[in-house]
C-alpha cells in the first residue's frame, strides 16, 4: 500500500540521518551547543537582547529550537537530496511504485521524526539548566509544522535545481547567515528586523520566541510561513528535477 511505502521511505531517510555524523554535528550538537552558550554566557545582555537580570533561556531555547529545524528540514535534507539526485538515486525512485509524492512525504515524515528527537534534546537540556517557561503549545506546533513546510520545500527546490556542490556550499552558508543575521536565534531591531521577519528563517524565529519565551502565538509570523510553504512547494512541484 502507499502509506506503507511512505513510512518505509521515512524510516530509511530517518535512519540514513541519524547514522550520519555530519548531519548529526549540524542537526544536534551545534543547537545544543548553542543554547549552553546562550544560557550560561552573558552574550545577549552583552548585545543588548535582553536586560541584565532577565532569562537567558528566554531565547536561547527558542533560537535553539529554530537552528535544529533549520538544520534538518532546509540544510541536511538538501544536501542529502542533491547527492542522492547527482548519484542517480532520485530517478531509480521516482520510477518506483513510491513515485514523486511518496519520495517528498516519505522525506517529510524523516525531518518530523528527526526534529521530534531534536526538542526532546533541547527540551531536557534547558530543563537541567532550569529553564520553566511559558510554553504555549499551539504556537509550537504551529511554528514547527509550518516552519517545516517552508524551509523543507525551498531545500528540496535547491536540490533539484542547483548541482549538489553548489547546493553544500550555498546552503550552509544560508544556515550560517540565518542563524547570524537572519532572525532565526535572535530578533533584529530596526528597519533590518522588519525585513527578515518576512522571510522563512525571520519568521521561524518570531514564531518560536512568541511561543516559547512570551507563551503566545504570533499571527503574523504564521501567516508569513504559510506563504512561504505554498511558494516553495508549488514552485518545487514545478522546477524539481529528479536528473
Amino acid at each position: 500500500m502507499t502509506a506503507a511505502r511512505i513510512v518505509s521511505q521515512a524510516k530509511f531517510e530517518t535512519l540514513s540521518v541519524l547514522r550520519n555524523g555530519e548531519q548529526l554535528l549540524l542537526s544536534v550538537i551545534f543547537p545544543l551547543g548553542l543554547l549552553v552558550f546562550l544560557a550560561k554566557t552573558p552574550l545577549l545582555t552583552g548585545l543588548g537582547v535582553i536586560d541584565a537580570g532577565a532569562d537567558p533561556l528566554s531565547i536561547a531555547v527558542p533560537g535553539a529550537l529554530s537552528l535544529s529545524l533549520a538544520s534538518s528540514a532546509f540544510t541536511g535534507q538538501a544536501i542529502a537530496t542533491a547527492f542522492d539526485r547527482r548519484y542517480g538515486v532520485l530517478r531509480q525512485l521516482a520510477t518506483t511504485p513510491l513515485g514523486t509524492n511518496g519520495l517528498i512525504l516519505g522525506k517529510l515524515g524523516a525531518v518530523i521524526v528527526v526534529v521530534l528527537i531534536q526538542y526532546a534534546l533541547v527540551f531536557a537540556t534547558a530543563a537541567v539548566l532550569g529553564f520553566r517557561g511559558p510554553v504555549d503549545v499551539l504556537g509550537l506546533i504551529l511554528a514547527t509544522l509550518l516552519g517545516t513546510a517552508s524551509l523543507l520545500s525551498l531545500g528540496l527546490l535547491m536540490a533539484g535545481t542547483v548541482r549538489a556542490e553548489a547546493t553544500l556550499a550555498a546552503t550552509n552558508l544560508i544556515w550560517v547567515l540565518m542563524a547570524g543575521v537572519g532572525g532565526l536565534v535572535i530578533a533584529h531591531p530596526g528597519e533590518w528586523g522588519t525585513v527578515v521577519g518576512y522571510l522563512p528563517s525571520g519568521a521561524l524565529g518570531d514564531a518560536m520566541r512568541s511561543a516559547i519565551g512570551a507563551g503566545g502565538t504570533d499571527i503574523k509570523a504564521i501567516i508569513v510561513l504559510l506563504v512561504w510553504g505554498l511558494v516553495g512547494t508549488l514552485a518545487a512541484r514545478r522546477w524539481f528535477r529528479f536528473e
